[in-house]
């Protein structure tokens, strides 16, 4: 699709707007969404100046798209001043997320399995090089719990779940290669796979086994183990479930050597149906 540049009256073609990440000014909506997406990584809020900062842009753009996104409701100030999101930004988005159909589902699943394994159960689905946390249930309190979120990210390559789904769709190391592309993969902790042939090789072991493995590969400390879970279609997984364990605390081989019960815990949803 070809991109059409788009300017609103309070800016001008030739006016400063704010930078994006790839380098180029941002202006008129993409301007207005770019401070949206940086006022979101401030739950605690955030203040004119450190925001410009963190924009790379001129005050007065930046006040401009924040007196727009206020006048929506996407965003307000707190009583000290400062920045956060609005609202209705957040009305917006539980109401959304909450009327996932898949989410809505696995849910009890996720409980089921937090309760049982005493661990961290998740729900994601594969977003281009990214897997996406749609669901997540801790364990009962008292213990340790990890700090993912839902609508939280994290490459593919290192996880349980991005490999697990990976192995679905890249099944040749050109395929591999391609995926990966020019850039090299992120290397998150020491066993992270980041060159194409050993992902390949991962990702051909986890297609026979049929369930996905992080080894500490996404973060020292945490294991996980994936399976599909078949959602949205009867034939292709929408997205993958996983317990994520601390590692002083449940070994990975007890997750393997319970993948029965893990399977069992998921029900229908863990297989096609053709």
């Amino acid at each position: 699709m070809e991109h059409t540049q788009t300017y609103d009256d309070s800016t001008a073609p030739g006016e400063d707007g704010v930078t994006g990440a790839e380098g180029g000014r941002l202006v008129g909506s993409d301007r207005v969404l770019a401070v949206l997406k940086e006022l979101a990584r401030h739950p605690g809020g955030v203040g004119l100046e450190e925001l410009t900062r963190a924009m790379g842009s001129p005050k007065p753009t930046v006040h401009r798209a924040l007196g727009a996104l206020r006048r929506a409701g996407l965003a307000d100030q707190d009583a000290r001043g400062r920045y956060v999101l609005g609202d209705e930004f957040l009305r917006m988005a539980f109401a959304h997320h909450e009327a996932r159909p898949e989410h809505v589902r696995v849910r009890p699943v996720l409980a089921a399995l937090a309760h049982r394994f005493g661990e961290t159960a998740h729900y994601a689905v594969l977003d281009g090089h990214e897997v996406v946390y749609r669901a997540k249930v801790d364990p009962p309190s008292g213990a340790v719990r990890l700090t993912s979120t839902i609508g939280g990210r994290n490459p593919a390559h290192t996880t349980a779940v991005g490999k697990l789904l990976l192995s679905r769709r890249l099944s040749s190391l050109e395929e591999v290669e391609a995926w990966t592309g020019d850039s090299p993969l992120e290397r998150r902790t020491p066993r992270t796979v980041c060159a194409a042939a050993d992902l390949h090789r991962e990702l051909a072991a986890t297609r026979d086994r049929g369930y996905g493995l992080d080894d500490q590969e996404n973060e020292t400390g945490v294991h996980c183990l994936a399976l599909p879970v078949y959602l949205t279609s009867p034939t292709a997984p929408s997205g993958a479930v996983s317990i994520s364990a601390l590692a002083y605390r449940t070994p990975l081989a007890s997750l393997v050597d319970a993948l029965d019960e893990f399977r069992a815990l998921l029900g229908p949803v863990s297989e096609p149906h053709r």
